[in-house]
């Protein structure tokens, strides 16, 4: 029996992202323009960075490879099967799943993206020189541009929605730090204080940003020598 290298699987509808449609349009036409001022194919996204930004997918690795594939028409993420469905119903466009049934699969989920290509715009700030040659060898060695200091420069550049997610997350962040303060006293430890912040933060989260994954929250306080 062949197994797949790659495939595409539908769990479930789309979900609410983080930024609307229209945000994820625009961020797209700005990579487009930067796809044409400099004569690319295509664009291969590999930072998390980028992939959250253009696709509205935050990756979390497990030690594999992802990518967002641009081109003039489409923009597919390229996901890990440990990851199934979600990244399918948590991305703005397509979504193309590679297996590890067999070495390189990856690369064969993006040649079969972008075959016959000549010049490909690329993150040489996030790639590895293993996963640079790879990608090189799989495509037949096109011509390699490094677009990373363009998307930097175009993040840089905030959007309403962008500005309004900022401060939301200002402000829950100020309900962490008001209710860790409230819990500072001679023989608290430092975990307690700090679990007290985190489940505020995390509470308001979910209150506010009832369509979010709840990932990744952070309080850091530290006494004595830590400081």
């Amino acid at each position: 029996m062949k197994r797949t290298n790659f495939f595409q699987f539908t769990n479930g509808p789309k979900v609410t992202l983080p930024f609307t449609d229209n945000e994820y349009e625009n961020r797209l036409k700005g990579l487009r323009k930067i796809i044409g001022e400099n004569n690319l194919d295509v664009v291969i996204l590999t930072s998390l960075q980028n992939i959250a930004y253009y696709s509205g997918f935050l990756y979390c690795s497990f030690g594999r490879p992802y990518a967002c594939v641009v081109t003039a028409e489409r923009n597919i993420v390229v996901s890990a099967n440990i990851d199934a469905g979600q990244p399918g119903r948590r991305c703005y466009g397509e979504n193309i799943i590679y297996t590890d049934w067999e070495r390189d699969n990856y690369f064969k989920a993006i040649i079969s993206l972008v075959k016959k290509v000549k010049r490909i715009g690329i993150e040489k700030d996030h790639l590895t020189m293993e996963r640079y040659q790879n990608l090189k060898d799989a495509l037949d060695d096109p011509e390699t541009v490094d677009i990373a200091p363009f998307t930097m420069q175009q993040r840089m550049i905030k959007s309403e929605e962008e500005i309004n997610l900022i401060k939301s997350g200002a402000k829950i962040a100020d309900i962490g730090g008001e209710a860790l303060v409230k819990e500072i006293k001679v023989g608290a430890t430092e975990i307690d204080i700090a679990m007290a912040g985190r489940d505020a933060m995390e509470k308001a989260i979910a209150k506010f940003h009832p369509n979010s994954e709840l990932r990744d929250t952070w309080v850091w306080f530290q006494s004595g020598i830590n400081t």
